[in-house]
């Protein structure tokens, strides 16, 4: 790995990268705009100029460059040598804040984007005290540039980071700037809205308040955020997110970076599609078949109800009687939890892969991103959990089949979707079954013939792990807690396999790694200082 010399100081950096990069993972503060490590270098913004020392052509000395250089233009080579703190940088940098700040509004108090903002940061750190601007500021109105982003363009810095991204990342284009000199602005093509896929990433983008998320709009002072970290239920891919979230509930989903999924982005899938929790038809009580209705019943008698029935299931066929429909939304150590629990019961139990959503086709974006058309997270993790309890196991459409011939006593059936699963055709193949247990989000078809149905946690009032399309494992954790009057999955898991105590998914997937070496390997993206990406 190449050496750098950096005011002073030696870095190890990785080859063939930005010295602007390889400072901002050393933990430098380096101020930039226009630089992101995953789009295109266009030097713009001229806050990130260095020294460089090269070699006097005239006496061979190495001496600091008589003019600066951008760092992000500037690869990296062992035993190059360069310096931003200096007088020339330090003037550099403030003269160039103060061009910023000329025609930009005083909107802190208002804007979004204050308490993340790149402007007010660098506007303290290496700007001018004060303003010598005496002249009316520029003002342009805000433009609705697409359905879920408005543009403050009065705000704008021209980093053209939204503009590269549509372009390169996208691929769409939708983004571009127009006219010239200091009338430049970024726009939308005529009759073309920024209404793409991934769309959401701008805003994420923009270092300063010009591109504003409709969504979280006037929401939140990002000061009164906690973050999570979590792992995206909407697809297969495994995009890593944060959750940012308080003691009023969850607020906005932000991407992770991740070197191996997503790097910096997430669909607007993944960033949008949360609201589900927060839908007033959850289920949040459970409810045991008294007659012809179901009537509540507390949480601590549901371990004793379930075990006594489910038993006297396992004790007829030879344990074949007894299914157990592991839903690839569960995480991995509930799968196991409730797998183990099962074939404890009825060595002879059907393991059954739950219901696998598919919507179209994968979406694959000239920038490398795939936005996955199988719509659940764990499906991969769910299948190997079941593999190494072997046979019996079937997929969701053998269970439904054998469920219509009345061959179950009992089934466990474990739902959790953000969206209509049980069609007329599941709901009639279910009620065969004598004794059914439902464990899921919301109301279904099979309410009607359910025995004992449990209201279910979603994945951001949980811990645990999912396991990606590729086989990679991914922990997420916990954001908010579940409804009033809703259990953890994990938890009511771990005390139906009559353990005490909380459960602790890293304490599980412990467990589960010495039967299945394969949940040893946790992959945690590795995290960079907050402006090195």
């Amino acid at each position: 790995m190449p050496r750098i010399i950096v005011d002073g100081r030696q870095i190890e950096c990785r080859p063939d990268i930005p010295v602007l990069q390889a400072a901002l993972e050393a933990g430098l503060n380096v101020p930039h705009y226009c630089y992101h490590p995953g789009l295109s270098v266009v030097a713009s913004c001229r806050l990130c100029l260095m020294e460089v020392k090269v070699r006097d052509p005239r006496t061979g000395a190495m001496v600091w460059s008589p003019k600066l250089v951008p760092s992000c233009q500037t690869r990296v080579a062992d035993g190059l040598e360069v310096r931003f703190d200096s007088p020339a940088v330090r003037a550099n940098q403030k003269q160039v804040m103060e061009y910023y700040l000329l025609n930009h509004p005083l909107d802190c108090p208002i804007c979004d984007k204050a308490g993340e903002c790149y402007l007010q940061d660098y506007a303290e750190q290496f700007g001018p005290a004060s303003s010598r601007m005496i002249e009316d500021k520029l003002k342009n109105p805000k433009k609705d540039v697409g359905p879920r982003t408005l543009l403050y363009q009065d705000r704008c810095v021209l980093c053209t980071r939204c503009v590269r991204f549509a372009a390169e990342i996208a691929g769409t284009g939708e983004l571009a700037v127009v006219n010239r000199g200091s009338r430049c602005e970024i726009d939308v093509f005529p009759g073309r809205p920024l209404d793409n896929p991934l769309q959401g990433n701008v805003v994420d983008l923009c270092p300063v308040g010009a591109l504003l998320d409709k969504d979280f709009l006037f929401k939140q002072r990002v000061w009164l955020l906690r973050s999570a970290r979590s792992v995206s239920p909407v697809d297969s891919s495994g995009q890593t997110i944060w959750i940012d979230y308080n003691e009023h509930g969850v607020h906005r989903i932000r991407p992770r970076f991740n070197q191996r999924v997503n790097r910096w982005w997430i669909s607007d899938e993944a960033r949008f599609g949360w609201k589900y929790i927060y839908r007033a038809d959850r289920l949040n009580r459970p409810l045991v078949r008294q007659g012809a209705r179901l009537e509540p019943r507390p949480w601590e008698e549901l371990p004793e109800i379930l075990r006594s029935v489910l038993h006297q299931a396992a004790g007829q066929d030879g344990g074949a009687a007894l299914a157990a429909v592991l839903s690839p939304m569960m995480s991995c150590e509930e799968a196991w939890l409730l797998a183990r629990f099962v074939r404890q019961l009825a060595p002879g139990a059907a393991l059954v892969t739950g219901h696998l959503p598919v919507v179209g086709q994968d979406q694959t974006f000239p920038g490398g991103f795939v936005i996955k058309a199988e719509k659940c997270p764990n499906r991969r993790g769910v299948e190997t959990i079941i593999r190494h309890f072997g046979q019996p196991h079937l997929s969701f459409s053998e269970f439904l089949t054998r469920a219509a011939e009345d061959r179950y006593r009992a089934a466990y059936v474990v739902g959790g979707y953000p969206d209509e699963w049980v069609s007329d055709g599941v709901a009639a193949a279910l009620a065969k079954v004598q004794f059914l247990v439902v464990h899921d989000l919301f109301p279904s078809r099979l309410e009607a013939t359910a025995a004992v149905q449990i209201p279910g946690a979603a994945w951001a009032e949980r811990e645990g792990s999912f396991m990606n399309c590729d086989g990679l494992l991914q922990p997420f954790e916990r954001a908010v807690p579940p409804p009033e009057g809703v259990k953890a999955d994990g938890q009511f898991f771990w005390e139906l396999a009559g353990n005490r105590g909380l459960f602790q998914a890293a304490q599980v997937r412990a467990q589960m790694a010495d039967h299945m070496p394969k949940f040893a390997e946790v992959f945690t993206p590795r995290e960079l200082p907050r402006y090195a990406h």
